[in-house]
């Protein structure tokens, strides 16, 4: 049977993977478009943008919040520390998206389309882009000593 801690590493990874892989598509494919949707139709297709994109990422992002905080007081093995740090990227890709990435999106869904709001978007993006990158290199990291120290104690 899996150990709790061990269990909720296998959850935080999969919600880090999962938001890795929406931060991309969002920073490479998604927010580049914004620019070509034309005025008059913007601040409609902004709002639905909002509200779509919302509903795929609010549990993610919470399930990850939320399983880093755990993990990181609760984890009696070595690299602890390494889960503290993984929790305060979690905390850094937040405090991004509350100060930055809503804001902009605030911004872009109240007053139509503004050349200024949609390059902070995807200039300030690359931060969050950049956490959930290293944040999911560093569970991928975890998860792999995890399995060999299982497979070297059996």
């Amino acid at each position: 049977m899996l150990q709790l801690d061990i269990l909720l590493l296998i959850v935080n990874a999969a919600a880090t993977w999962f938001m890795g892989g929406v931060i991309w598509f969002v920073q490479i494919v998604h927010y580049p478009l914004f620019d070509g949707i034309g005025a008059s139709d913007f601040q409609n297709y902004a709002v639905r943008h909002r509200n779509l994109t919302s509903m795929v990422v609010v549990i993610p992002m919470l399930t990850e919040i939320v399983t880093a905080l755990v993990l990181a007081m609760i984890w009696k093995r070595p690299d602890g520390l390494l889960l503290w740090l993984a929790f305060w990227m979690v905390v850094g890709i937040w405090i991004c998206t509350a100060l930055g990435s809503i804001p902009c999106h605030e911004r872009l869904c109240s007053s139509g389309y503004s050349t200024s709001a949609h390059h902070l978007l995807v200039s300030s993006n690359w931060l969050r882009t950049l956490l959930w990158s290293a944040r999911a290199v560093l569970v991928s990291f975890l998860m792999y000593k995890l399995a060999v120290s299982s497979t070297t104690s059996t």
